[in-house]
């Protein structure tokens, strides 16, 4: 193996493991829809965009408003569609820890869920009623789950 190909490889693990620890460092943020303040509120995007801002440095677009309840509304893939333009598609039979997760809860109904894949059987995320947790990616989750992204890098 070339030097620049092992560079590449541990440049991946390093960044994967500052995602995971920033993931990890919002848990017990409490759960405010829209909100991106690790310790003082977080929705599973807002997680996501606020590891983001700590790995990545800036967002890459502005936060379109959006209701608890914008994917039965609009019926598209918006927020899929929004994750890749500017993270790296994933195989679902390849994911990592690291990755980005998106879930859709019914199968007729656009993904409206992420998290950040802690481990080959947890992840980190916010859902409302509760505060940003590491919880199992159980079998219910694997069902329902529609898509994966990598950060850039």
């Amino acid at each position: 193996m070339s030097g620049a190909v092992i560079q590449r490889a541990t440049a991946d693990v390093d960044r994967r493991a500052r995602i995971i620890a920033e993931a990890r460092a919002w848990v017990g943020t409490p759960y405010h829809h829209r909100a991106s303040v690790r310790g003082a509120g977080a929705d599973c995007l807002g997680l996501v965009r606020g590891v983001w801002r700590t790995v990545m440095g800036t967002e890459p677009e502005a936060l379109p408003a959006y209701a608890p309840d914008w994917a039965e509304a609009l019926r598209q893939e918006t927020l899929a569609e929004a994750a890749a333009r500017h993270l790296v598609p994933v195989a679902l039979t390849d994911i990592a820890p690291g990755d980005v997760l998106l879930f859709r809860f019914r199968a007729h109904l656009p993904a409206k869920h992420c998290a950040i894949l802690a481990s080959p059987s947890t992840m980190v995320h916010a859902y409302d009623g509760a505060a940003v947790c590491e919880g199992r990616l159980a079998p219910w989750w694997r069902r329902h789950l529609a898509y994966a992204f990598a950060f850039p890098g």
